[in-house]
C-alpha cells in the first residue's frame, strides 16, 4: 500500500501506520456501510494523523467528510461541536421537516426560538446526514472527543448507534481512559498502539537525519513509540546536544515534558502570534472569520498574517476549504493557555464577547470568563444561558453557568439564589451529588437565610435521602420550608411546584397517612389553583383506592395532551401519576426517550425514573426479560451515580420477576434485603413492595399461609389501608391465599372492601383482579363460573398476561372441583400456555397438575421442567416423598432444615410440581 499523506501545508509520510489506516478505511467502507468506530490511544500516539490520513483516503473515493474538533474552552458551550460538523450542510437544512429544521437551526446558532429537545436535535442531525448521503457517502470525523461539549457528545453518540444500513459513517478519536460525555458502549473501538521500534527509528531518522546515534537511542527509549514525543523531544535539544557534544537534560515524565516543550515553543513566538493563538484557543471552533474580527477588537493592528510563525513551526495549520485554524495537537492549545497571563486571557475573552453579539450563550460564557469583579449584568446573562441549556437537558453546563453567575453576583442573596439553583439541578437531575453538597455550603456562607429556601432545602433533602434515607426527617425539612416560604402559594412559582412534587414522593415513601396532611394543606392553598398534574398525582398516587377514580378523566386529558412532551421531568411526573391507574403503557415511548437521553449523557435522575416506569409496566405486560435487564441497569446506575436511595425500586422489580419464575431463593433474599434497609429508615413503601415479593414467592411455593401473612402485612383483610396504594396490587394475592387457607370470612370481607372503594373502576387490570376475587369467594359454582367468564371476557384484559393467566387458573381449578372437567380444560390450557411463555414455572406446575386431574395427558417431563436434579436435591426429594419432615431430613443428612427447604424450593419447579404431595409421582415419572 502506498504511504498516505496527512492534510496540511506539509506532506510527510505516515510512518508505520499503513496497516492501521487500511484497517480503518476497510472497516468504514465495508459492504452494508453505516459503520461507527472509536479510535483510542494515549496522548501524542498519532490519532489526529490517522484521522487526517483516513479523511484524505475517503475523500478520494468521493466521500464527503465533515469534521469537528473538541476544545477545552467550548466544552461548556452547548452544541459547539455539532456546529463544527454540520455547518457545511447548512444549505441542506431546508430539505428537513419544519420540526427538525427549526430545532437544528436553534441548536447550531443559525436561528432563534425555544430551546429544542435533545432527542429532536439528535434525530434532526441524523436525518440531515442521511439526506446529505444521497448524493455521496458521508463520513463524520470527530477529534479529541473528551473535549466535545456534552450536548454535542450526546448527539454524536445517538447518531453513531443508528447508522446501520445507511451511507453515513462515523469516526472519532479519544485519549485512552479520558473522561468525557460521549457514551461509547456498544461501539467498535480501535486501540492505536505506539509505533514499533523499527517504525519509531525510521520516523526520527526522517525528521532528524543528523541526530547522533546515542542521542537517538535516548530519544527512542524515552518516547516509547509515542510519535509526538519522538518528533518533539529532539526539537527541544540544542544543536550541540543533538550532535552529542553536550550532555542531555534529565528525563522528565512524558506528559510534563510535552507540556513544557510546547510552552517553551509558544513563548518563543512573537507576541502578536501568541495573541492570535490565544484567541483561536478560546474561540474553540477555529473559525477564521471570527478570529479575524476578534483580532482587530483585541488590537487594531493585529491580523491573520501573524499566524505565519506558528504555521512555520507546525503548531497550527490553516484549512483553506473550511476556513478554519487547526492545532496540530490538543496539548498545543493547552500550552497556549499556560503560556499566557490572566490579563491576556481576559482581554481575549472580552474581544470575543464583543464579536459574538449574535450568539448570546457563547457571549455570556466569554463575558463570565473575562470578568474579575462582581457584575450583575454578566451574572444575569449567565443565569439566562443556564436556563437555555437546562431546557435542552444539559444539566452539567447549566450548573457551570449558574456557579459562575454566583461568583459574579454583587449581592449575597443573588449569589445564594444562583448557587441553590445549581445545587437543585445537581441533585434533581444531573447526578452531581458531591458538587451539590459543596454548592449548598456556599449558599449557607453567602446568605444563611437562603439556606432555608425551597431550592436549598429540596437539594438538601435529596442529598439526605441518598445518604441515610431518613424519610421522616426529609419530610419535616421540606414541609417546614414550604410553610415558611415567601412564595405566597403562587401556583406559577416553579420552585414551589417542584417542591410539592418532591413532597408527594416523600409522603409515598413514608407510607403513613399522617405524612399527607401537610401536603394537602399546601395543595389547598395554591392560587389560583393547583396545577392539573400535581392534583391528579395526589389522587392517583397518594390514595388511589379512595380518590384515584375521580382523577382518571383529568389524567386522561394530561396523557392525551402530553404524549409528545419533551421535558424529561414532566414525562416522569406524568408516569408517577399513571402507576396505579395502570396507564404506564401509554407512556412507554416517552419513557424510552427519557432512558435513551440518559444513556446518551442526559439527566441521571430522569434516566432512573424512566427505567422504574418501564420496569413496572414491563412486569404487568409480560416483558419479564426486559424488566430484569432494565433493573440491572438501574441498580448499576444507582451505585455509579450515588442515587442509592432508589435501588430498592429495581430490587423490587428484579425480585418480583424472580418470584414469578420460581427463583424463590433469589426473590426472598432480595426482599429481605429491601426490608432490612427500609425498616430503620421509615421507607414503608419499600417494605410494602418487599411484602409483595414475599407473597408472590409464597404462592409460587404453595405456602398460602405465608402468602396471607405477607399480603395482610400491607393492608389487613377487609380493609384497604389509607395511603397504601400497593394494597391494590396485592388484592388478588390476599383473597386467593385466604380462600386456600380456609379464611373465607376474611376473603369475603376483602372483596367487600374492594367493591366499596370502587377499585375495579381505577383500571381494566384492577377490574380483572377484583372480578377474579369476587368469583373466588362466591359459594355457588354456577354464579362463580359466570363471574369468571364475565371478568375474562372484558376488553383489554389480555394486556396483562400474568394476571389473566392467574385468573384463568383459578377459573379452571374451580370448574374442575365443581366436576366440570371438560369446561375446565380450556382455561387451564390457556393459563398453562401463558405461564410457559412467561417462564412462570410454579404456576405452570399448578396448571399442569390440574390438567392431569381433568384427564388431559400432559407429559411429566415438559419444558421448562425436567431439569436434572443434583444428587442432594434428589436425596432430599426422596426423603420428603417418603413422608419425612424437613427437620427429620436435616437430622438424617446432617444439614440444616433451612438447607432442606432451599433444596425443595429448587426441586419443585424442576419437577413441574407445586407441592410436597406431588413429589412421589413426579420422582416415579423421572425413573420411567
Amino acid at each position: 500500500m502506498t504511504s498516505l499523506l496527512p492534510l496540511g501545508a506539509r506532506t510527510e509520510p505516515v510512518v508505520g501506520r499503513d496497516q492501521d489506516v487500511a484497517h480503518i478505511v476497510d472497516f468504514l467502507s465495508s459492504p452494508g456501510a453505516g459503520r461507527a468506530l472509536l479510535l483510542s490511544g494515549e496522548a501524542g500516539v498519532g490519532k489526529t494523523v490517522i484521522l487526517d490520513a483516513v479523511t484524505r483516503t475517503m475523500s478520494q473515493t468521493d466521500t464527503r467528510v465533515l469534521r469537528a474538533h473538541g476544545v477545552q474552552f467550548e466544552a461548556n458551550v452547548s452544541y459547539s461541536g455539532l456546529n463544527q460538523a454540520l455547518l457545511p450542510l447548512r444549505d441542506a437544512l431546508d430539505d428537513l421537516s419544519s420540526l427538525h429544521r427549526d430545532a437544528l437551526k436553534v441548536a447550531l446558532g443559525l436561528g432563534a426560538g425555544a430551546p429544542p429537545d435533545r432527542l429532536v436535535v439528535s434525530n434532526a442531525a441524523l436525518t440531515l446526514l442521511q439526506t446529505a448521503s444521497r448524493r455521496s457517502p458521508v463520513l463524520v470525523v470527530v477529534d479529541d472527543l473528551p473535549w466535545i461539549d456534552p450536548a454535542s457528545a450526546a448527539v454524536f453518540g445517538f447518531v453513531a448507534r443508528r447508522l446501520s444500513g445507511s451511507r453515513v459513517s462515523f469516526l472519532a478519536a479519544s485519549r485512552t481512559e479520558a473522561d468525557g460525555f460521549f457514551e461509547d458502549s456498544g461501539l467498535s473501538t480501535y486501540p492505536l498502539q505506539p509505533l514499533d521500534e523499527p517504525s519509531a527509528t525510521k520516523l526520527v531518522e526522517l525528521r532528524f537525519p543528523g541526530l547522533a546515534h546515542e542521542v537517538r537511542r535516548r530519544v527512542l527509549d524515552t518516547a516509547q513509540g509515542n510519535p509526538l514525543a519522538l518528533l518533539e523531544l529532539p526539537s527541544a535539544l540544542s544543536s550541540n546536544q543533538r550532535a552529542a557534544l553536550e550532555a542531555l537534560p534529565t528525563v522528565l515524565p512524558l506528559n510534563r515534558r510535552l507540556q513544557s516543550l510546547f510552552r517553551s515553543r509558544i513563548q518563543n513566538l512573537p507576541v502578536h502570534t501568541r495573541h492570535l493563538l490565544l484567541l483561536a484557543t478560546l474561540n474553540g471552533n477555529g473559525d477564521l472569520g471570527t478570529l479575524s474580527v476578534a483580532a482587530r477588537e483585541l488590537n487594531g493592528d493585529l491580523d491573520l498574517k501573524g499566524l505565519a510563525p506558528a504555521e512555520h513551526d507546525q503548531l497550527v495549520r490553516l484549512e483553506e476549504r473550511t476556513r478554519q485554524l487547526v492545532f496540530r495537537h490538543p496539548l498545543i492549545s493547552s500550552a497556549v493557555i499556560e503560556a499566557t497571563t490572566g490579563a491576556e486571557r481576559r482581554a481575549a475573552h472580552q474581544a470575543l464577547a464583543r464579536v459574538l453579539t449574535n450568539e448570546p450563550e457563547r457571549r455570556a460564557w466569554h463575558l463570565g470568563a473575562a470578568a474579575i469583579e462582581p457584575d450583575e449584568s454578566v451574572a444575569a446573562l449567565l443565569e439566562e444561558a443556564a436556563q437555555q441549556v437546562i431546557n435542552r437537558g444539559d444539566a452539567v453546563a447549566a450548573i457551570a453557568a449558574l456557579t459562575r453567575a454566583a461568583d459574579l453576583s454583587p449581592l449575597r442573596r443573588d449569589r445564594a439564589r444562583r448557587l441553590a439553583e445549581a445545587a437543585y439541578i445537581g441533585t434533581d437531575s444531573a447526578g452531581a451529588l458531591l458538587s451539590a453538597s459543596a454548592l449548598l455550603e456556599g449558599v449557607r456562607r453567602a446568605d444563611p437565610q437562603h439556606g432555608r429556601s425551597l431550592r436549598s432545602i429540596a437539594a438538601a433533602v435529596q442529598l439526605q435521602l441518598n445518604r441515610d434515607g431518613d424519610v421522616a426527617r426529609a419530610h419535616c425539612q421540606l414541609v417546614d420550608a414550604i410553610e415558611e416560604g415567601t412564595h405566597g402559594y403562587d401556583a406559577h412559582d416553579t420552585s414551589l411546584i417542584d417542591a410539592m412534587h418532591l413532597l408527594l414522593l416523600l409522603c409515598f415513601y413514608g407510607g403513613e397517612a399522617t405524612l399527607w396532611a401537610p401536603f394537602h394543606a399546601a395543595l389547598s392553598r395554591l392560587r389560583p389553583q393547583a396545577p392539573a398534574l400535581l392534583s391528579a398525582a395526589d389522587k392517583t398516587f397518594g390514595d388511589p383506592a379512595r380518590a384515584g377514580a375521580a382523577a382518571l378523566e383529568q389524567l386522561g386529558h394530561i396523557l392525551d395532551a402530553d404524549l409528545k412532551e419533551s421535558d424529561p421531568a414532566r414525562i416522569v411526573r406524568i408516569g408517577t401519576a399513571s402507576i396505579y391507574p395502570d396507564r404506564l403503557a401509554a407512556l412507554r415511548e416517552p419513557s424510552w426517550r427519557v432512558v435513551r437521553q440518559g444513556r446518551d449523557g442526559g439527566p441521571v435522575r430522569r434516566h432512573l425514573d424512566g427505567l422504574m416506569h418501564l420496569c413496572l409496566d414491563g412486569y404487568h405486560s409480560g416483558r419479564w426479560t426486559e424488566v430484569a435487564q432494565l433493573s440491572d441497569e438501574g441498580l448499576h446506575l444507582c451505585e455509579a451515580s450515588g442515587y442509592t436511595f432508589f435501588a430498592w425500586y429495581f430490587q423490587y422489580n428484579k425480585a418480583l420477576v424472580a418470584a414469578s419464575r420460581g427463583e424463590l431463593s433469589t426473590a426472598r433474599s432480595t426482599a429481605d434485603l429491601m426490608m432490612d434497609w427500609a425498616t430503620p429508615r421509615g421507607v414503608r413503601a419499600a417494605v410494602h413492595h418487599a411484602h409483595h415479593v414475599h407473597a408472590v414467592a409464597s404462592i409460587a411455593n404453595g405456602d398460602f399461609d405465608d402468602a396471607f401473612l405477607h399480603a395482610t402485612a400491607v393492608s389487613p383483610a377487609g380493609e384497604l389501608a389509607a395511603y397504601t396504594p400497593h394494597a391494590l396490587w396485592l388484592a388478588f394475592d390476599l383473597v386467593e391465599s385466604a380462600v386456600r387457607t380456609d379464611r373465607r370470612t376474611q376473603a369475603v370481607a376483602h372483596v367487600q372492601a374492594l367493591r366499596a372503594a370502587g377499585a375495579a373502576s381505577l383500571s381494566p387490570r384492577l377490574s380483572l383482579l377484583v372480578g377474579g376475587c369476587e368469583a373466588l369467594v362466591t359459594e355457588d359454582d354456577e354464579v362463580a363460573a359466570r363471574l369468571f367468564a364475565e371478568t375474562l371476557s372484558a376488553p383489554y384484559v389480555n394486556r396483562w398476561p400474568f394476571d389473566v393467566a392467574r385468573v384463568r387458573l383459578a377459573q379452571g381449578e374451580r370448574l374442575r372441583r365443581a366436576r366440570a372437567t371438560t369446561d375446565a380444560k380450556a382455561p387451564l390450557g390457556g393459563a398453562l400456555q401463558t405461564f410457559d411463555e412467561l417462564g412462570a414455572s410454579p404456576w405452570s406446575a399448578r396448571a399442569t397438575l390440574e390438567l392431569r386431574a381433568t384427564g388431559w395427558n400432559v407429559p411429566h417431563a415438559r419444558a421448562p421442567f425436567g431439569r436434572k436434579l443434583t444428587p442432594q436435591e434428589r436425596e432430599v426429594a426422596q426423603l420428603a416423598a417418603a413422608g419425612l419432615t424437613n427437620k427429620q431430613i436435616a437430622e438424617r443428612l446432617f444439614i440444616s432444615h433451612r438447607t432442606v427447604g432451599a433444596h425443595l424450593y429448587q426441586t419443585y419447579p424442576k419437577l413441574g410440581i407445586a407441592s410436597r404431595a406431588a413429589l412421589r409421582d413426579a420422582l416415579t415419572s423421572l425413573e420411567i
